[in-house]
């Protein structure tokens, strides 16, 4: 994949959750015409960004509706919560060790293997599909210990 301005790590917490403010990113990069379709178009509303709206107890097309009538990324994250119902610290917690671990002795291990070896990444770190995405969009999660941020 490309590496995309004004893309966001998923590492980047928005509030209390990682991958939030990615999403945020692809809706708003679309409506502006410069989310690269090859790569990111088909999957929208998909993968992660359903697990997150089903994280928030929120519809992907009315959160998208919403961030493109503007507003904040924490603007957004409390409109989902308003809509969805709060998280606790222990659920946010949680969700940002699952997401941060996909691809990592679990079912999308073999999905991460594959997109390694297509990316021509089987030299880099690569651990986790959080990792993947970072790599192979030109970030090296490693080298700044973005988990921890």
């Amino acid at each position: 994949m490309p590496n995309v301005p004004g893309l966001r790590s998923p590492y980047v917490k928005v509030g209390r959750l990682v991958y939030f403010g990615r999403m945020l990113d692809k809706i708003r990069l679309q409506a502006a015409g410069t989310l690269p379709a090859v790569d990111y178009a088909a999957n929208l509303g998909k993968g992660f960004d359903s697990r997150c709206c089903n994280f928030l107890r929120v519809n992907y097309d009315e959160l998208k509706a919403r961030a493109l009538q503007g507003g904040t990324d924490g603007e957004l994250l409390a409109w989902a919560e308003a809509k969805g119902g709060p998280r606790t610290d222990e659920e946010c917690e949680i969700w940002n060790s699952f997401m941060m671990k996909r691809g990592w002795r679990d079912a999308a291990a073999e999905t991460l293997a594959k997109r390694i070896k297509e990316s021509a990444l089987e030299a880099a770190p690569v651990m986790t599909m959080f990792d993947y995405l970072d790599f192979d969009e030109g970030r090296d999660p490693v080298s700044v210990r973005a988990w921890e941020k």
